[in-house]
């Protein structure tokens, strides 16, 4: 029966009545309880005890009660016991612990409320006062503060949790229930030392609206148990429901003591309906009836939207109207160890407690030794049962639920207590710990409530055609608006992502497909699309393949690494070509200087000096003149450092010639022969240029088909005839060079300089020989760097080959710069 304020405010002046002073002056040596306390179903001692209440029995039908007969048999509920052994578990797990009140033994006191309200006020009374019937021996009826329970938790049920709140907080105990979720509960300044591991129905209510709403069911019957718990969720639920645009045909209450008329109505208003969707925020005693009774005559299609209360009781999987049912639950979760407390029971262990005698009796359907005079039973247990065997919700730990909310509830209790008790190296349990001094508002929300977090539960038939409780979707509060309900998901192939296309799996229907990834250079956009499409050239997809982007464009600029390695040899070789023009101007007088064709010998250092700067120019970011600069530079500069080369050969071998009886050769290669030769080659090179830039010229270039994920930036060659006109007349003046040096080695002379132009020819060719197949094979700005490293290379090889020698003569072996050295007066030494 629902617990009113005014049966509250009965009690509440009826303990004062009783333990008023005047009560003690029949006996002015001790105050004592009218009736026996109630025992604990399951205690143990401790330094601390926390008190535990669960509706471990409750009525198993609905009778009107006519008081000429005996109440109807009170059933226990095997998973209320198993809520109650998980609080057992809970604390022993604790006491185990050494980071958790270390040196300090919790203890427990585990009622059994029997689902009545009058039932769990006279425990929460007890929680203060204590078992001892004797109140007190001074002959006052004073009392300390101090409770005999620092905190409770429980109870089951909204209503018998509310009935409790109100006596726990006049004395500042703190209560946690694990499954009372009533909305009013929330109400701080009516239990302000109420809280709860449950979320508020509050929230499962909104939830149950939105997906009732999601589903596009406008119209639904509503059924509530006439109790806190179902008038207050209703009501949540409706006005939730009417901001949505769901209509309500009817609103029926039932609670499972009310007649069986009462029942029999309800049942018949849920047959006769046109409503097909029928809420129900019931408890799972209250359910249970009318399953019961809706099943004795056939029912119409009925969806039945659950409330936590009902609908995740294991009692339910076997009514096969709740198939297709969708309601709400607290996740899941596995508590290590849990299932091996609960069987670790022996006959010897559960004859210990009356309520583990009951479970074990009614689960083997025997009596235990020296109870057959007092069983129902009549078969004596032998031993043989075996609780492994068992199938039934105390063994079943596959849906740890409200359990976990018991084991979170007893473990905030003792988080509270170690805050209260214990600095960082030691407790001390002789603290005098006042109830409200447990700070759980650190757990829990302003209003003591946890965020709501629920399961979306469907109940599904199996294969061998039992039901079970398949979760298919989410709810959050704590997510933001819009975003705290997923759905369930009901197709054959997930949606394609943008980057992918679809593709029909074969021999399937269309709703069938794979999810393909884009092909390289292609992109999709949009969700589940049939195509991909082709990026524009000069863009390339994301690592995503859901948009284009500009491609990179690469070429040798002047940051780069490699650049700057080649910069520093460009400008080191000028600065050598340079020192060693200055040797040759501060000795132009000495003879190994004027020997060697001291003209042709400066302005082949001018011309090497124009070779290593001109390296420079294929450095940057192409440009119309850059391109046009470089190609053309570099051409003409050789050819005129070739020249000289050439000039200088021919004349060494004029002049040994010239040594020859009646040879009068060196008058047709003089200086002016000399300077007109060079001339003459050089311009043949500066019209192979002019004509390359008149009709053809090289251009910057967008080089898109080397690498298609990013650009290449180089300079076109314009015209390829141009270009290998240019290089291939440097490689025909390097080879006859080489030809004529490579004739005049042997000829006789302490220093012949035709030896040396014979190796700086051979490095020369063989360096461009090399890069023809390296300079067609490059990706990208290795292209240029090639170039570049052949035009320093064989510059490089050219002023060792031929300037070196000459100045380690004239700077570190004066002696063998003089004349008699050059005519073959003195015999050579090795150099």
């Amino acid at each position: 029966m629902q617990i009113t304020s005014s049966l509250v405010s009965f009690v509440s002046v009826l303990w004062m009545t009783v333990f008023s002073p005047a009560g003690c002056k029949a006996n002015p040596v001790s105050c004592r309880l009218w009736a026996e306390p109630q025992l604990p179903e399951l205690s143990m001692n401790g330094d601390f005890i926390i008190g535990g209440i669960f509706a471990i029995h409750s009525y198993t039908n609905s009778r009107e009660n006519t008081y000429t007969r005996l109440p109807p048999q009170l059933h226990m509920d095997f998973r209320q016991l198993r809520l109650a052994r998980a609080m057992e578990f809970t604390i022993l797990e604790i006491n185990n612990r050494t980071d958790l009140l270390p040196g300090i033994t919790l203890g427990y006191q585990i009622y059994d409320s029997c689902s009545d309200v009058q039932m769990a006020i006279k425990i929460a009374l007890q929680c203060e006062n204590g078992l001892d019937p004797v109140f007190n021996d001074t002959g006052s009826c004073s009392k300390s503060a101090a409770a005999t329970v620092p905190a409770v938790v429980g109870d089951s049920t909204s209503s018998a949790s509310i009935s409790m709140a109100r006596m726990l907080g006049r004395f500042g105990i703190p209560q946690v229930s694990h499954s009372a979720s009533c909305a009013c509960l929330s109400d701080k300044t009516q239990y302000p030392t109420f809280f709860r591991t449950e979320p508020s129905d509050q929230y499962q209510a909104a939830a149950m609206a939105k997906m009732v709403n999601y589903f596009g069911w406008t119209w639904i019957g509503a059924v509530r148990s006439d109790t806190d718990y179902g008038n207050y969720g209703m009501a949540s639920f409706l006005k939730a429901a009417q901001e949505e645009g769901i209509c309500v045909e009817y609103s029926e209450a039932y609670y499972r003591t009310q007649p069986r008329s009462k029942l029999e109505r309800l049942a018949n208003v849920i047959r006769r309906s046109t409503a097909r969707v029928v809420v129900a925020f019931v408890h799972a005693g209250d359910m249970k009836l009318i399953f019961e009774e809706l099943a004795r005559q056939p029912l119409p299609p009925i969806q039945w939207i659950g409330s936590e209360a009902w609908f995740t009781h294991p009692d339910f999987l076997r009514f096969n109207i709740c198939s297709g049912a969708l309601g709400f639950g607290v996740p899941r979760s596995d508590i290590t160890g849990f299932r091996e407390f609960l069987l670790d029971l022996s006959p010897e262990q559960v004859s210990e407690w009356p309520l583990l005698t009951e479970f074990w009796e009614s689960s083997f359907s025997c009596s235990l030794k020296g109870r057959t005079g007092s069983s129902e039973f009549l078969r004596e247990c032998d031993g043989s049962g075996d609780i492994r065997a068992l199938q039934n919700p105390y063994t079943d730990t596959s849906q740890l639920r409200i359990t976990n909310m018991v084991y979170k509830a007893t473990y905030a209790i003792t988080h509270a207590l170690h805050s209260v008790i214990c600095n960082e190296t030691e407790c001390d349990e002789t603290i005098q710990l006042a109830p409200w001094q447990n700070g759980y508002q650190v757990n829990f929300d302003s209003s003591g409530d946890p965020v709501a977090v629920y399961e979306l539960i469907n109940l599904q038939f199996k294969k061998d055609g039992a039901l079970e409780l398949v979760p298919v979707g989410y709810y959050d509060s704590s997510k933001t608006k819009g975003q705290e309900f997923k759905v369930p998901v009901s197709v054959c192939s997930e949606s394609c992502p943008p980057g992918t296309r679809k593709a029909v799996q074969k021999g399937r229907p269309v709703c069938c497909f794979d999810c393909m990834p884009c092909a390289e250079g292609e992109i999709s956009n949009q969700t589940d699309s049939l195509d991909c499409d082709y990026c524009p050239p000069e863009f390339w997809p994301n690592t995503k393949q859901d948009s284009c982007l500009p491609k990179p464009v690469e070429f040798l600029s002047w940051d780069d690494t490699l650049a700057i390695i080649l910069t520093v040899f460009s400008i080191t070789g000028a600065f050598v070509a340079v020192c060693v023009t200055a040797v040759f101007y501060n000795n132009r007088a000495s003879p190994i200087v004027r020997a060697n064709n001291s003209e042709l010998s400066f302005l082949l250092l001018f011309s090497l000096t124009l070779c290593f700067l001109c390296s420079l120019t294929f450095i940057g970011r192409p440009s119309e003149w850059s391109c046009m600069l470089r190609h053309t530079a570099f051409g003409i500069t050789f050819v005129l450092c070739i020249s000289c080369v050439l000039g200088k050969t021919i004349v060494v071998l004029m002049a040994f010639r010239a040594t020859l009886p009646g040879s009068n050769v060196m008058k047709w290669f003089g200086p002016p022969q000399q300077r007109l030769s060079v001339l003459a080659f050089t311009l043949i090179q500066v019209i192979i240029c002019i004509i390359w830039l008149k009709f053809s010229p090289p251009l910057p270039l967008k080089n898109l088909n080397h690498h298609k994920e990013r650009i290449i930036l180089e300079c076109g060659l314009g015209s390829a005839v141009g270009f290998w006109a240019v290089l291939g007349y440097i490689g025909f003046l390097a080879f006859l060079c080489f030809i004529l040096a490579f004739l005049a080695r042997k000829l006789p002379d302490n220093f012949n300089e035709a030896k040396f132009i014979t190796f700086s020819m051979l490095i020369f060719c063989a360096v461009w020989i090399t890069f023809i197949p390296a300079y067609v094979s490059s990706p990208g700005k290795f292209t240029v760097a090639v170039e570049i490293f052949a035009i320093l290379a064989s510059s490089f090889g050219l002023i060792i080959c031929i300037f070196v020698p000459k100045c380690f003569i004239i700077v570190f072996r004066p002696e063998q710069n003089a004349k008699k050295y050059l005519i073959g007066k003195v015999p050579s030494k090795a150099l």
